[in-house]
């Protein structure tokens, strides 16, 4: 793998390449379609592919096989590969069931998980999703009713898992269960669990806004897992859980800010072509006012995210800062992507058309990863207690 570790130009110049000559046109000739079945053996070839370049996990230390990117460069890269137009764009960088789903785990992980979890999404041989959301228990994480059952040297697990991202890619999911139900979030365990074990099952129903087959619940029926598979000992579930929600959030708003950069990228250039009146549609001054109010949009966007990151770089606690971004990009990106759509007029209410289908991908993210309501109650909590001043 190259060792571009230092030189993040170098590593964005990289992706930049693969994108435009390799991905985007094989996705062209291919006629991939945003709504598209992609089969495993394709993401794992992208998985592969990516690894090879040094894309792949580019976030984790050199001695786990990344490139020790900071998470300001890896911000920058998350916004170049989102706003690139490459429909498959989430397995470039493993987002979806890749070394972002295990990296923080590392430390906690036994010998025996590291080699048989850990490592191998690290290599792009196997992916993982991690499950907590359940039909029943969403912003409410502690609410979770999946059980595991000790029964000797395994837990016995039951339950199901709602809306779950990256399962239909991966080999397993870290779970949360609650191992104790006596002792509220102190009897949540994290647990490595096969996803090809007996018990085990997906349902695919759950097809989101974007119309990608992406998620899927995981039906938990009597699944016998080893002891062994819970990582950070029984009852630390929670605590590892919450540990990566700041920076987890921090790291999905460059992805919203790429896919809206696009969003601005084609109104400009289908403003200056579209014919209304004997002239382009850009002369009008509520078209450059709208696309004054994107691009200055934008700006915020990207500003405020990289500020959060170079503080996270820092070893600041971002907590706030994460949540703050999440809910004031989620949001301004939305508001792009409603005038881009304005803009393109019926072309923009066109399926599957590439600003019709980012104004959907958008509103999807007002909610995933924490509400904009939770991220409210959460700065607010922040504020109280002396921060934010």
């Amino acid at each position: 793998m190259p060792q571009l570790a230092g030189n993040p130009g170098d590593l964005r110049a990289a992706l930049h390449r693969y994108l435009e000559e390799e991905l985007l046109p094989w996705e062209r000739e291919q006629n991939i379609g945003y709504e598209d079945r992609i089969s495993r053996e394709l993401v794992r070839s992208i998985w592969r592919r990516s690894r090879k370049l040094g894309l792949y996990g580019a976030q984790l230390p050199i001695e786990l096989g990344g490139q020790g990117l900071s998470v300001e460069a890896m911000c920058q890269l998350k916004d170049d590969v989102a706003a690139s137009g490459a429909i498959l764009f989430p397995h470039v960088l493993g987002d979806w069931g890749g070394p972002s789903r295990v990296g923080n785990l590392v430390g906690f992980a036994t010998p025996y998980q590291r080699e048989r979890f850990i490592d191998p999404v690290i290599a792009g041989e196997r992916g993982a999703c991690f499950a907590m959301t359940e039909p029943n228990s969403g912003s409410d994480a502690a609410s979770i009713q999946t059980r595991a059952v000790v029964d000797g040297d395994d837990y016995i697990i039951t339950g199901r898992k709602h809306f779950i991202t990256a399962s239909i890619f991966a080999d397993y999911a870290l779970t949360m269960c609650v191992t104790d139900p006596d002792k509220g979030n102190e009897g949540i365990s994290a647990i490595f669990i096969d996803l090809n074990s007996p018990g085990v099952a997906l349902d695919t129903a759950c097809v989101p806004i974007t119309g990608q087959h992406v998620d899927a619940d995981i039906i938990l029926d009597h699944v016998r897992v080893p002891r062994r598979n819970c990582i950070g000992g029984e009852g630390n579930g929670f605590r590892l859980a919450m540990n990566r929600v700041s920076l987890n959030r921090l790291l999905h708003c460059p992805t919203m800010i790429g896919l809206a950069r696009q969003a601005l990228r084609l109104s400009i250039a289908y403003a200056n072509t579209r014919l209304q009146f004997g002239g382009a549609i850009i002369r009008f001054q509520a078209i450059q006012h709208m696309l004054a109010d994107m691009a200055s949009s934008l700006f915020a966007c990207e500003s405020m995210v990289l500020a959060a990151a170079r503080k996270a770089d820092a070893g600041v606690d971002v907590r706030m800062e994460a949540s703050m971004c999440k809910v004031f990009v989620s949001e301004a990106c939305f508001q792009i992507a409603d005038k881009a759509v304005q803009i393109h007029g019926n072309v923009g209410v066109t399926k599957n058309h590439p600003v019709e289908f980012i104004f959907r991908r958008l509103r999807l993210y007002r909610i995933v990863t924490g509400t904009s309501e939770i991220q409210r109650n959460t700065i607010a909590k922040e504020i109280m207690q002396g921060r934010g001043a």
